[in-house]
């Protein structure tokens, strides 16, 4: 049986970031778990030690322009950072606020509000959201600079409400009227334009004249309200606290029902989310005190294999496995279109409702294509974190029984846990060859073939669609 500390680490890692090498896992298990969360919260701790490797052997990836080479460096980051969970909270905060690439066609502005989710993700929701509302992508992406005094646009009030932090139920029309009319003048400086010479910046503008400064009432609270003090309102409601740990329930513990079904579907583990929230109003909505609560809550250490892994983390988690990305390679790019044909182009959500999560991932050609994705992965055993884990198997010199065989694979591709009917079909694969032996060169060859081929199957499972 896999080590449980190995175990427990193993489903922090995948959980906080796309998992970690069993090198990574067994010096993070000789440490206090709590310590490791500590470390995993304050992401500030640890610089990113491959940006000068990106910036000489990738450059293109720092390009905004357009998205595809910038999320490829977004997904290596992921894959190799040291401050996994700063850009975790990116990938959830962007599921949150779904912001799509295609209406502006702005890159500048796109990558700036992701860069502002890494920076921010785990600071105060106020601040958050403050920041989200200053977002040139997103007042475009809403139509806030279309919103003044003398023609108030509600969408971004709408959504604000409705999908960024309260949920359906919770507030009124008069609210999401009265929410716009604070927004408005609200709104960024058109940036030159894309030709000849590349994408320029914006950045947000208050437009005073376009303030409609008369007095609001909101969510039973009565004044002259900006923007700002709409937020504040919000984010004193248990609505807003409630909201938002549902959305980090379901992103890091277990799969709910989609957010549409929030308001008549209770959550699925009411004292988790109570924990959260506590958490959320004992620190005056601080979104690094809730994710420590959250990480270190035994709802969390319990729920493995409860989530349907995203595109995104499956085709990174893959890559993690395999090690093919240890270092800048054009496959980075291609992660970006094998995510996009599973169901998750990033910077591109279908709507501002984000993705539909769970097991809504999946249908019959997404499977296929995450499968095949994966098994691509681990079927070269040239790979370094392939000849890792063929390293650890052949490293006691003793033959490996066929059971023995298929528990190491199970732990070495990251403590996988599997039903009775995909264990069964392990062990009689492992069964054809009998023991396993890396005793001389022949039987190291047969071996090394024999790995690859378990590891294919593990990785083609359907429990290795979880984390």
């Amino acid at each position: 049986m896999a080590d449980e500390a190995i175990a427990l680490m193993a489903h922090l890692m995948r959980r906080v970031g796309v998992g970690a090498t069993r090198d990574e896992l067994e010096v993070l298990a000789t440490r206090p778990y709590e310590e490791v969360v500590e470390d995993l919260v304050h992401p500030e701790r640890f610089e990113d030690d491959d940006v000068d490797a990106l910036d000489r052997y990738f450059p293109t990836s720092r390009s905004n322009d357009t998205p595809t080479p910038w999320v490829a460096r977004w997904l290596y980051q992921l894959i190799n950072s040291r401050r996994p969970l700063r850009h975790k909270m990116a990938l959830f905060w962007h599921q949150v606020f779904a912001t799509g690439w295609f209406k502006s066609e702005h890159g500048p502005s796109m990558a700036a509000q992701i860069e502002t989710f890494k920076e921010n993700g785990l600071s105060n929701l106020r601040q958050i959201l403050l920041d989200l509302s200053r977002d040139p992508a997103m007042i475009y992406w809403l139509d806030n600079c279309e919103n003044q005094a003398s023609a108030i646009n509600e969408n971004y009030g709408r959504e604000l409400l409705e999908l960024f932090s309260m949920g359906i139920g919770n507030y009124t029309e008069t609210d999401i009227k009265e929410a716009a009319r604070a927004f408005t003048g609200w709104t960024f400086a058109q940036p030159i334009p894309l030709y000849p010479f590349g994408g320029y910046p914006s950045h947000f503008v208050y437009r005073a004249d376009q303030h409609d400064d008369s007095e609001k009432t909101f969510l039973g609270h009565t004044g002259n309200f900006n923007g700002e003090h709409i937020i504040d309102i919000i984010v004193q409601e248990e609505a807003c606290a409630r909201f938002i740990a549902r959305h980090l329930y379901n992103y890091f513990v277990a799969d709910e029902p989609q957010v549409p079904a929030w308001s008549v579907t209770p959550p699925q583990d009411p004292a988790a989310i109570d924990l959260l929230v506590a958490a959320y109003q004992q620190s005056d909505a601080d979104m690094r005190v809730v994710m420590r609560a959250l990480l270190n809550s035994e709802a969390f250490k319990a729920a493995r294999f409860r989530r349907v892994k995203s595109p995104a983390e499956l085709v990174a988690g893959a890559v993690k496995l395999s090690g093919a990305l240890s270092s800048p390679d054009p496959l980075a790019v291609k992660m970006v279109g094998a995510a996009e044909v599973m169901g998750q182009k990033l910077m591109d959500p279908p709507s501002v409702e984000g993705w539909h999560t769970g097991k809504e991932w999946i249908d019959g050609g997404t499977l296929t294509e995450r499968v095949n994705f994966a098994v691509d992965q681990v079927a070269d055993p040239k790979q370094p974190g392939v000849k890792a884990i063929l390293r650890r198997l052949a490293e006691n010199g003793e033959p490996l029984t066929p059971e023995a065989f298929v528990e190491r694979c199970l732990d070495l591709v990251g403590s996988l846990e599997v039903g009775e009917d995909t264990r069964q079909a392990l062990d009689a694969l492992a069964a054809e060859g009998g023991p396993l032996s890396f005793a001389d060169e022949a039987a190291r060859a047969i071996s090394t073939g024999r790995v690859t081929h378990m590891l294919s199957m593990i990785v083609a499972a359907p429990e290795y669609q979880f984390c």
